[in-house]
């Protein structure tokens, strides 16, 4: 049995969650971003213990369909962002997504705006300017190196993309010494 999770964006969030099971005492096979897989269906008092610790630590159990497909598309985009791009397959992103989760592509966009108030699109551009910020911010890398690693066409392409969502260009951004406008994953978009 599948759960999903909302809120859950990277490898810590996997570790919290994991941890929490553990200490329910709720049997699980799997954690990973967005959803948790049971080894047995959790009982009613483990399912509303769950709803309530997990809440605690910012997660939601999600029992409704489209919000479980809404939370799948996040941690779906969240993973193809913020992981290494260079082992996708050189596919459009539309046609991973609606393979990895068996649904029609327009279904998906369509429903993902009507909840969300933004398209898949600029989730994505929105998922990819942080991603950028954070490389920026840890200076291992240069803006060439970035646009290759993240699949942007070119230096220009990213740089455009960039200041169009942040008002900033690299360089200036790299210059802030506050860092402004870092967010977390979670937040994206709302």
């Amino acid at each position: 049995m599948e759960m999903f999770v909302k809120n859950m964006v990277c490898d810590r969030c996997i570790m919290t969650v994991k941890q929490r099971l553990e200490l329910m005492a709720v049997p699980y096979e799997a954690v990973r971003l967005g959803e948790i897989t049971f080894t047995q269906p959790p009982s009613e008092q483990q399912l509303n213990s769950m709803h309530s610790d997990l809440h605690n630590f910012g997660f939601e159990l999600l029992t409704n369909r489209k919000s479980a497909l809404i939370s799948r598309i996040k941690s779906y985009i969240i993973t193809y962002v913020h992981g290494d791009a260079k082992n996708l397959p050189d596919k459009k992103f539309s046609v991973m997504l609606a393979e990895k989760l068996q649904v029609d592509y327009s279904y998906l966009s369509s429903l993902f705006s009507s909840v969300e108030g933004i398209t898949i699109e600029k989730y994505i551009i929105l998922q990819r300017v942080e991603r950028i910020k954070e490389l920026l911010t840890y200076n291992e890398a240069s803006l060439n190196e970035i646009a290759d690693d993240m699949r942007y066409s070119s230096v220009q392409h990213l740089s455009q993309q960039f200041r169009k969502v942040t008002g900033l260009t690299s360089s200036q951004y790299k210059q802030s010494s506050k860092r402004l406008g870092r967010q977390p994953l979670d937040q994206i978009g709302s």
